[in-house]
């Protein structure tokens, strides 16, 4: 197996295990820190280490205005609307119900491809799409959720995140950005923060709240800076450029059950029995999208991406 090939393998694993784990910690630690100041820290922190990391590699910082636009861009697409707002959203909802609705993310992808790019759906797709919205109408239509406090704008919220990042997928898949993946990711995180800074001072956050948060909270931040951050977003942005943006999708489909196994663990959240239905039948839907023979005239390689 050659070079390439682990490198793909890896960072698969590191979008599947890793970012499944983050729903958990995320809620652990949106329970002392308003969410994007917690955003902030994380990603300001994560981007400075990752171009530090950058420059040790002596790839240049370098970029044209086109580029640091492209990436303003995809940093507010993927981590300040997708992961600041996610991540409030989850002071409402559970962490393997929201990892739930993030799992339509391949829903979105594939109907964005349809409108930007004018791609056909496929038998498999359309089976996919049909199953997709019938889990998501069984997840969402619990008497539960309509009896708890915040939980309707909870998943509203989380919806708009699933479309935003899904957005941002397809365009990354094809936007001029930096060559080398850890610069990409550096100025995405490193602009994100900044952003998200700026909104938390907006809406008021109280920040104090960071020099009294937990022993558990610490570590939970340490875990998402180092892992969530610097080595399964880098893989991200990897992929979409060496793999197309469905196949990258397909942790939507794997990070729920890592999620819902360790907020069953560590958190106490419990499933209904509609949620666990919803939960294969919508999972279903998106392995049907993700396994459907792709049109190889309508695949963006990566030299077309670039």
């Amino acid at each position: 197996m050659n070079k390439s090939k682990l490198l793909i393998i890896a960072s698969f694993f590191s979008i599947y295990v890793i970012w499944g784990s983050t729903y958990l910690l995320n809620k652990i630690a949106v329970a002392e820190i308003p969410p994007l100041f917690l955003a902030a820290i994380r990603f300001g922190f994560a981007g400075i280490l990752i171009l530090i990391i950058a420059l040790l590699l002596k790839k240049s910082l370098k970029v044209t205005k086109r580029q640091l636009l492209n990436v303003t861009i995809a940093g507010f697409l993927f981590l300040v609307y997708g992961n600041g707002v996610f991540v409030w959203a989850l002071k409402y909802v559970d962490s393997g119900f929201a990892a739930l609705l993030a799992s339509t993310q391949p829903l979105f992808v594939l109907f964005l491809l349809r409108l930007i790019d004018g791609k056909k759906m496929q038998r498999k797709s359309i089976i996919g799409v049909g199953l997709g919205i019938l889990g998501m109408y069984l997840l969402v239509s619990q008497k539960e959720i309509a009896t708890s406090e915040g939980m309707v704008i909870g998943i509203f919220m989380i919806l708009s995140c699933v479309l935003s990042w899904s957005y941002g997928s397809v365009f990354v898949s094809k936007a001029d950005l930096p060559k080398n993946f850890f610069v990409s990711t550096g100025y995405q995180m490193t602009i994100a923060s900044i952003l998200q800074l700026c909104f938390s001072q907006i809406f008021n956050e109280d920040i104090s709240t960071v020099t009294t948060m937990s022993y558990k909270v610490q570590v939970s931040m340490v875990v998402l800076i180092i892992f969530g951050s610097i080595v399964a977003f880098t893989a991200f942005n990897y992929l979409l450029k060496v793999i197309s943006p469905e196949k990258v999708a397909t942790s939507a489909y794997v990070n729920p059950v890592i999620a819902l196994l360790l907020g069953w663990y560590f958190l106490d959240e419990k499933l209904t029995n509609q949620s666990i239905i919803a939960s294969v039948v919508l999972l279903t839907g998106v392995y049907f999208i993700t396994s459907r023979k792709r049109v190889t005239k309508n695949k963006i390689r990566p030299s077309q991406k670039t």
